[in-house]
């Protein structure tokens, strides 16, 4: 629930369409709504701008799809599972038709129509190798659901740097970048030399074993050079494009 639909409510209530039970009902369900196993958070649309974001990686399938619909029948804005197994989504679409499964990113959605998405002010998605598209998808998913216009250019590493060389004007363009790298984690440290937009940096679990399942990433990426580069965790793209949502969208 919004502070539009607060205020409808309290309309409603002071013209006499709504009884004084119906409208405390619908206004108790505002901090959160007790299903047992969860505490669904409907405030955080009006604290955040979004609403909470299932993970659902440890879940049931019985747990996911319950939360899941509940969001959609109170969310006015695009609802979202994150780290979901084809199976599970398989599932939640059961009762929910409209969701979308993106399989490459691991998210279930419903995308609802955002408005006022800013088409000049757009966040850039760039991976150093193939292996880090679904880490990247996640990202970029994310962003887009946020109501971010995102644009992605996928394999531009530093092991042939002219593949990257030949985006720069998707680079100047863009208004914050996300880097996701593998393996040493040297593509953050280019990128964030060449512009002067937020690079967001995250690490992927890609590569062999001195890699440590992304550490060395992680931790060239945190010692990077080139000042101004944040950090996420490692493989959490939906924590990328939820930040990179946040600058795009300040004024």
């Amino acid at each position: 629930m919004n502070k539009e639909e607060i205020c409808a409510w309290l309309e409603r209530y002071r013209q006499g369409e709504a009884s004084l039970e119906e409208s405390a009902d619908a206004l108790s369900r505002l901090p959160y709504e007790d299903i047992g196993f969860a505490q669904i958070d409907h405030h955080r649309e009006m604290r955040q701008g979004f609403p909470e974001v299932i993970y659902a990686e440890g879940k049931t399938k019985e747990q996911t799809r319950a939360i899941f619909l509940r969001l959609l029948a109170e969310s006015k804005k695009s609802v979202m599972a994150t780290r979901i197994s084809s199976e599970m989504a398989a599932y939640v679409r059961e009762k929910a038709p409209e969701a979308v499964y993106d399989e490459a990113a691991r998210i279930l959605y419903v995308r609802r129509e955002t408005e006022n998405v800013d088409e000049t002010r757009r966040v850039l998605v760039l991976t150093a190798g193939t292996s880090d598209i679904p880490v990247a998808r996640e990202a970029a998913l994310t962003a887009e659901l946020m109501g971010n216009a995102v644009d992605a250019c996928f394999d531009v590493g530093v092991a042939g740097i002219h593949r990257l060389f030949a985006h720069e004007e998707e680079i100047r363009r863009a208004n914050v970048i996300i880097v996701v790298a593998g393996m040493e984690g040297a593509l953050a440290s280019v990128v964030g030399g060449m512009t002067a937009r937020p690079v967001i940096a995250v690490p992927t679990s890609v590569g062999y074993g001195a890699g440590f399942h992304g550490l060395s990433a992680l931790l060239a990426m945190l010692n990077s050079c080139a000042a101004g580069v944040a950090v996420m965790n490692i493989d959490n793209g939906y924590g990328a494009g939820v930040l990179a949502s946040k600058i795009n969208k300040m004024r």
